[in-house]
């Protein structure tokens, strides 16, 4: 989170005096010499270790300071600034609170406390410090800036919108405003507008790889994968180990069909981190959908491994043992998948399928009669449940199916046909033709092909087998 940085002021003449001035301060430590150096140069001394990041040294230099100085505000707002990037924030807090006694109407310190409070979990409390901070100096942008972070977390968008664009309109060139903006324009699902204050961001530092990225996610969002891959692209150049880019870069190239694209960006996950449950899993689907199983299989065992609760990949897995005729260990991931998630109706239809392929009639009798209690509305499964029903020796039953099939889908010729063909078997002739009558109807242009190939079978009652094209309709 952005905050202040120690004060600028007047550098020495050159780095080499700056170097020479931190080189004598040292020398005085390790000769344990009572050296004097006056505030301006402990400032320039303190200023150089921070940017240096060497934050536990600024502090003793800002605290030698403070010991020659107890009564000026502005080293205990420095004190203030180095404790909160040490993570050390009550001590923070008490910080800017010594200097705010000093000088209780300085905004500098009493934005610096609201970031502290903020990180705190205390926005609440971080709110009111950067309205008082306002209150002191209308045109503050850092503090209209802090605020909108603050609400933001605060899941006051429309607020955070309205603290962010003034804090733009005062400093167009802020380093982090349109960032926050488009994050913000996001959560309220003004994605267009989101995308543009990305690119604001984005002419602001160009070399912002976290806009790139978050644009790539709302433009994936819109639906547009082909900017949204170049945008990773440009993260993923800023900033090569970039693992979340290349992830998602592999997401949107799967959205557009470039599935071996897709694969090389996963794999370049996995190349800059150990890789997880997801990127397993996203790899196992694309070799599912090139038809290399083997391989499928083998990462979708890693995502669950890495997280045994993974619903989707137990039932992805299931998917690929059932394509290669392993239908025990097919049945035995459906089963995983619906022990964590006996909701979804698509994992209790390929459970059924799998019983089914594995010749277990009963079982699938009651896995596909379990989808349709789901999905009443699910079609597939009704015929499903139809031809299984059938083949079961039900046919008053297989009946009733065929008829929730033609509920959903009257238009389905194929079926119309199949249940003529049903209905003939059991002698019910006048049903029959209507039957083949309504499918004729339905494709006028079949409908010689249709009497052709059904019309022996009225006369005579045949038992129905289970047919593979049931599906089909």
């Amino acid at each position: 989170m952005f905050d202040f940085e120690f004060d600028e002021f007047e550098d020495p003449a050159s780095e080499d005096e700056l170097r020479d001035l931190v080189d004598a301060y040292e020398r005085s430590l390790r000769m344990d010499a009572d050296a004097y150096f006056d505030s301006e140069a402990l400032e320039h001394i303190a200023t150089y270790y921070f940017e240096s990041d060497r934050l536990v040294d600024a502090l003793h230099v800002v605290d030698r300071s403070l010991a020659a100085q107890p009564y000026s505000s502005d080293p205990w707002l420095r004190r203030g600034i180095l404790l909160n990037h040490l993570d050390r924030h009550d001590e923070a807090l008490v910080a800017y609170d010594r200097a705010l006694s000093l000088n209780p109407a300085d905004s500098e310190t009493i934005v610096n406390r609201g970031i502290t409070l903020d990180t705190l979990g205390r926005a609440e409390d971080a709110l009111e410090a950067y309205d008082i901070a306002l209150s002191f100096s209308p045109g503050h942008a850092d503090a209209l800036f802090n605020k909108g972070i603050s609400l933001e977390k605060l899941a006051r968008h429309d607020d955070a919108l309205d603290a962010l664009h003034q804090c733009a309109e005062l400093d167009p060139e802020h380093p982090e405003v349109w960032y926050e903006l488009g994050y913000t324009y996001d959560q309220l699902e003004r994605l267009e507008d989101s995308v543009r204050s990305y690119d604001r961001q984005i002419d602001v530092d160009p070399y912002a790889q976290n806009a790139w990225y978050n644009k790539g996610i709302v433009l994936n969002r819109l639906g547009k994968f082909e900017e949204a891959v170049s945008s990773y692209d440009f993260a993923t150049a800023i900033c090569d180990d970039f693992a979340s880019a290349w992830y998602n870069r592999g997401n949107a190239l799967a959205n557009l069909g470039r599935t071996h694209e897709a694969i090389d960006s996963y794999l370049q996950v996995l190349d800059f981190e150990p890789g997880d449950a997801a990127t397993f899993y996203n790899l196992g689907i694309a070799y599912e959908e090139l038809e290399d199983y083997p391989t499928a299989v083998s990462y979708l065992l890693r995502a669950v491994q890495d997280d045994p609760e993974y619903a989707e990949a137990w039932y992805s897995l299931g998917c690929c043992y059932d394509a290669t005729g392993r239908n025990g260990d097919a049945l035995g991931a459906f089963a995983k998948a619906i022990a964590l998630q006996p909701e979804i109706g698509e994992y209790w239809h390929a459970r059924a399928d799998a019983e089914y392929n594995a010749g277990r009639l009963a079982e699938a009798l009651r896995s596909y009669a379990h989808v349709v209690h789901l999905d009443a509305g699910n079609a597939e499964a009704w015929l499903d449940l139809a031809e299984t029903r059938l083949e079961s020796g039900l046919v008053g039953e297989a009946l009733e199916a065929y008829g929730q099939v033609l509920r959903l889908k009257p238009a389905a010729s194929e079926v119309h046909l199949r249940r003529a063909q049903v209905l003939a078997s059991v002698g019910q002739r006048e049903s029959a033709e209507r039957a083949l009558d309504r499918a004729c109807e339905l494709e006028p242009i079949r409908s010689e092909e249709f009497r052709s190939a059904y019309g022996e079978v009225w006369g005579v009652a045949r038992s129905g087998g289970h047919q593979g094209g049931g599906k089909q309709y």
